[in-house]
C-alpha cells in the first residue's frame, strides 16, 4: 500500500511539474499554484469538498493577480527598455589617425544630448563630435 501511494506522489508531482513549466504566463502560474495551495489550506480548514473547492477557487483567484501583477510589471520593463533603446542615436566619426569611433546620443525634443550632457539642436556631424569625443 505504501509503495503505491509513493508512486502515486511521484505521479502527481511530477505532473504538476509538467503543468508548471508548460504556463506561458506568471497570471496562469499564479492561477496554478495557488489553486494548488488553496486545495491544501482548504482541505485542512474544513475537512471537506466544499472547504477544499472554496480553497482552491480563493487560492486560484489570489495566484491569478498576483501573477498578473507580476506580469505587468516585466512588460512595463521590456517597454521602458524598447523606448529608450529607439531614443538612443549612434553617430560614427573617423579620428585623426583613422580610426573610427563612436558616439550614443539621446533624442531629446527636437534635439540631442551627447553623453557629457551637452545638447545639439540638430543631429551633430562627424566635424562637430570629432574635438569632444574623438582625437
Amino acid at each position: 500500500m505504501i509503495r503505491i501511494q509513493i508512486i502515486l506522489l511521484i505521479f502527481a508531482l511530477t505532473l504538476c511539474m509538467v503543468i508548471v513549466v508548460g504556463c506561458e504566463s506568471e497570471a496562469q502560474t499564479g492561477a496554478l499554484i495557488g489553486t494548488a495551495a488553496g486545495v491544501g489550506v482548504g482541505q485542512l480548514a474544513g475537512r471537506d469538498t466544499e472547504s477544499t473547492l472554496i480553497g482552491a477557487a480563493v487560492g486560484g483567484g489570489a495566484g491569478y493577480i498576483l501573477g498578473n501583477e507580476a506580469d505587468k510589471k516585466k512588460s512595463r520593463e521590456e517597454m521602458s527598455s524598447l523606448r529608450s533603446q529607439l531614443n538612443v542615436v549612434t553617430v560614427w566619426f573617423t579620428n585623426s589617425n583613422g580610426s573610427k569611433s563612436s558616439v550614443d546620443l539621446i533624442k531629446d525634443g527636437a534635439g540631442y544630448v551627447g553623453p557629457r550632457g551637452e545638447y545639439y539642436d540638430m543631429l551633430p556631424t562627424q566635424d562637430q563630435l570629432r574635438p569632444v569625443y574623438g582625437f
